[in-house]
């Protein structure tokens, strides 16, 4: 556990919210020494609002429609974390890319999780890339946003063999089941005050 006291977090997502609920999970089992203070969401229908709501944890529905563009909905963000006292970002599924209006009020402080080995394979449908170019492992990344696109420091990676018969789904599966386990170990770095970011790289103190 953390002297620092609890960490607070905000968690952006977008869709089901398997990596909310796992993070959801690590905390009240004393794993992680954190608290959520609100979840967000650009999609009203998302379940993760549902998994929030039954833990009691604040929702915000903050939908695309009405901006223009990316600058003014992050700023809008912003300003809903803030109003939480939010520490740390998690992007838990979040289908938005962020523009530097939101990396620049959290700088090293934005977590996302990619479905596999950057700098290997970022963007979209990340695990048909792995299998569309053959190669025999990938696995997930925890990473601190940047301006790019998943090109931000690294904190943790998590390795999984792909299989001769791997499809998008199955490969995603299996990657899912160690996301559960990495994006949560990320965190209680962070919370506990061992991660240090040197330019590209990131210390992990033991």
């Amino acid at each position: 556990m953390s002297s620092r006291g609890s960490c607070r977090l905000g968690v952006l997502v977008s869709g089901s919210g398997t990596n909310l609920q796992a993070i959801i999970d690590s905390i009240e089992t004393g794993e992680i020494n954190a608290e959520i203070c609100c979840v967000i969401s650009n999609n009203a229908a998302a379940y993760a609002l549902t998994r929030a709501k039954r833990r009691g944890i604040p929702v915000v529905v903050h939908e695309n429609k009405g901006f223009t563009d990316r600058y003014g909905y992050d700023a809008v963000t912003v300003q809903i974390l803030r109003s939480y006292n939010v520490e740390l970002v998690i992007l838990a599924g979040f289908m938005r890319i962020l523009s530097e209006t939101m990396v620049n009020a959290f700088p090293n402080a934005i977590m996302n999780i990619h479905p596999a080995l950057l700098p290997a394979f970022p963007g979209l449908h990340a695990q048909q890339q792995v299998l569309n170019y053959g190669v025999r492992y990938s696995g997930c990344t925890v990473h601190f946003v940047d301006s790019g696109t998943d090109t931000g420091p690294i904190i943790l990676q998590t390795v999984v063999p792909v299989e001769q018969d791997d499809t998008e789904e199955s490969l995603s599966a299996r990657i899912q089941k160690v996301e559960h386990r990495t994006f949560p170990a990320a965190i209680r770095l962070y919370a506990d005050g061992k991660l240090i970011v040197e330019g590209r790289r990131v210390r992990i103190l033991p």
